[in-house]
């Protein structure tokens, strides 16, 4: 089938790399000229584990293309995507669809024949009616279904959840539409993919509620771990303990300085703003915020606890700035918060990210070094902030002798406590003793 992406971002450009890997014809859209240019010598705009290589492959094979023009691709197309970000809007909290009505108004002048107009951005609930009726109003003679189709991609995980998803969401009325996405879906047969076709609205509704009630149990867990350390009790044997009900699964069970990343945050928001406006306020949503927020504030303050209660005129060595491993993701990321807050507390801050290079635009007043050994190299506490993998088997005979003091914070738990205490390290972890 001939696919159209309209924004080569994140879920733009995984999503059409892995519809091209499926056979289909894909052409991603995108106005910033440099990234096409970019993307056309094959270098990626984002870090994706995976990702290179199948664009790669698929250009070379003539299914994955590049353009900032739409006009050509969209009037061939039979499905096009909205793709683009949809940010938090300054002032109330709700999802600026800025971006997603404007892309929706350039393809509704320029398609041809009947199109499927798919909603890949995360948009709240109604958004698909707001969708249909400017594209009625630009198009009144046209031809076009509009479809909800949210991703669940884990960024560091994302080709892999796109090529074997726990389910596919398609909110359809059309039966027209509603083949055409099964025709696009249908490579996933083979794994037995559950594809779940709905209406529109519950579609949009069920990426909001899916994404709230996974940073719900982030904040359930952290908020156990603050419990363990008063009980003394450890949190990770907890989550194990709860993980094993299979009514609850043990993922996103894991204790750290709360969520952050480019849907939790904005998602959370947008979707308690939709619910008060709609006179049906989720409470429990809007608490999970509160609590990350004021949890992620508080993290600096740990810290500081840590190394004694005063970190002024002291080096801080930080291992991880974006908001988890296999990004280079900066979006709400907790070092946003600790970072600046043990600065303005007096000390010095190095740090090091395999890929946080947005970072350095980010974060001022940081010393930024080339690996985990040069961020330790004189310092007086090693804080462990991402669990990147590279951090996960450090020589610790070596960080001790590199060290200041042979002061560990690990705030993602990489580490086991009596082996670190063992080896002649004071040891702070999250929810364990």
């Amino acid at each position: 089938m001939r696919v159209v992406m309209i924004g080569a971002g994140y879920v733009g450009l995984v999503s059409g790399a892995c519809f091209a890997e499926f056979g289909h014809t894909v052409t991603c859209i995108d106005k910033d000229e440099g990234k096409i240019a970019r993307l056309h010598q094959g270098v990626m705009p984002i870090y994706e584990p995976g990702l290179e290589a199948i664009v790669e492959r698929n250009v070379a094979e003539g299914r994955l293309f590049f353009a900032t023009d739409p006009a050509a691709s969209v009037a061939a197309a039979d499905a096009v995507f909205i793709a683009v970000g949809t940010p938090t809007r300054r002032g109330n909290g709700h999802a600026d669809l800025t971006y997603v009505y404007a892309a929706a108004e350039e393809v509704a002048a320029l398609m041809t024949g009947f199109t499927v107009l798919v909603t890949k951005s995360t948009v709240p609930i109604g958004a698909g009616d707001e969708i249909e009726a400017l594209v009625r109003r630009v198009r009144p003679d046209g031809d076009v279904s509009v479809v909800s189709n949210p991703e669940f991609l884990r960024e560091g995980s994302a080709i892999e959840d796109f090529k074997h998803p726990d389910r596919v969401v398609v909110g359809v009325s059309d039966e027209r539409a509603r083949s055409v996405m099964e025709d696009l879906y249908r490579p996933l047969n083979l794994n037995e993919t559950r594809i779940m076709f709905t209406d529109r609205r519950s579609s949009e509704l069920i990426k909001y509620a899916a994404n709230a009630f996974l940073a719900l149990k982030i904040t359930y867990i952290n908020e156990m771990a603050d419990l363990c350390e008063k009980v003394g009790a450890d949190v990770q044997h907890v989550a194990m303990g709860i993980g094993l009900d299979h009514r609850i699964g043990g993922k996103f069970l894991h204790a750290g300085p709360g969520y952050g990343g480019s849907c939790f945050p904005k998602d959370t928001l947008a979707l308690t703003h939709t619910a008060a406006d709609a006179g049906a306020p989720l409470r429990l949503v809007e608490t999970t915020i509160a609590v990350n927020d004021a949890r992620k504030k508080a993290m600096a303050g740990r810290i500081a606890a840590a190394m004694g209660g005063d970190v002024a005129g002291k080096t801080i060595g930080i291992l991880g700035l974006t908001f988890k491993p296999n990004t280079d993701d900066m979006r709400d990321s907790p070092s946003l918060d600790i970072v600046p807050a043990l600065i303005a507390r007096g000390a010095r801050v190095q740090a090091y990210d395999p890929e946080g290079h947005e970072a350095r635009a980010l974060l001022r007043d940081v010393d930024f070094r080339d690996g985990p050994y040069e961020v330790m190299d004189g310092a007086d506490a090693l804080v462990i902030l991402t669990e990147w993998d590279q951090f996960r088997a450090l020589d610790l005979d070596r960080v001790k002798g590199l060290l200041n003091a042979p002061l560990v914070v690990d705030l993602r738990n990489v580490y086991n406590p009596d082996h670190m205490r063992l080896k002649g390290f004071t040891y702070a972890s999250i929810g364990r003793m």
